[in-house]
């Protein structure tokens, strides 16, 4: 259970609220265009996300982590190696989908906040790939065990999670109906990106 503003104590009841508030909080992010003036691909615009649609739930929105994370047998970047992770993240090449894809990939595995990792990345996703290569990803093609399968084996190899996506790309990129079928499915995938931190 984790400690939030909200004062809530059952596990069921916070996951509920934190659904709600973020998807709000995350159609605002479209309808007031705070988006177009960021800078695509980059941590600052993954925490500015994560705090936008977190900073009424919890106290560590926007902030780097401080505990350890894993799960089942995979360990996110550890602590140590975070802060330079995330700079090699921001450094690495995006002109194409391949590029994203990859940059997206390794920003999972370097799952920056204690929790909603899943939710911020893949709008920060959306963003990089509307302003770079003029598409957007239409969540509700991709398949829910394709992607979580996908995600799991990407750190190792990101063919599947590249092809699971790809077959999902759409040009429609300022229909909010493309956006909000995202936010509505973002709960459905979050299966593997975002889970109660293990401390270890």
């Amino acid at each position: 259970m984790l400690e939030n503003k909200l004062g809530l104590t059952s596990s069921a009841e916070l996951a509920r609220e934190e659904e709600r508030i973020s998807k709000k909080k995350a159609a605002m992010l479209f309808e007031n265009h705070i988006l177009d003036n960021l800078k695509s691909g980059k941590f600052s615009t993954l925490q500015t996300i994560h705090k936008y649609l977190f900073d009424e739930i919890y106290d560590f929105a926007g902030k780097l982590r401080t505990v350890n994370i894993a799960k089942g047998n995979f360990r996110f970047a550890p602590l140590m190696y975070i802060e330079s992770a995330l700079k090699n993240i921001d450094e690495m090449p995006q002109s194409n989908f391949d590029e994203i894809i990859e940059k997206y990939v390794e920003m999972n595995i370097a799952h920056p906040f204690r929790e909603g990792n899943g939710r911020s990345a893949r709008i920060w996703l959306d963003h990089m790939l509307k302003t770079e290569i003029g598409k957007v990803i239409d969540w509700s093609k991709v398949d829910k065990e394709d992607y979580l399968l996908a995600m799991e084996r990407s750190p190792i190899r990101d063919v599947e999670i590249k092809y699971v996506l790809k077959n999902a790309l759409t040009d429609e990129i300022d229909s909010r109906e493309v956006y909000m079928k995202g936010i509505d499915h973002s709960y459905y995938y979050e299966g593997y990106t975002a889970f109660k931190a293990d401390e270890l």
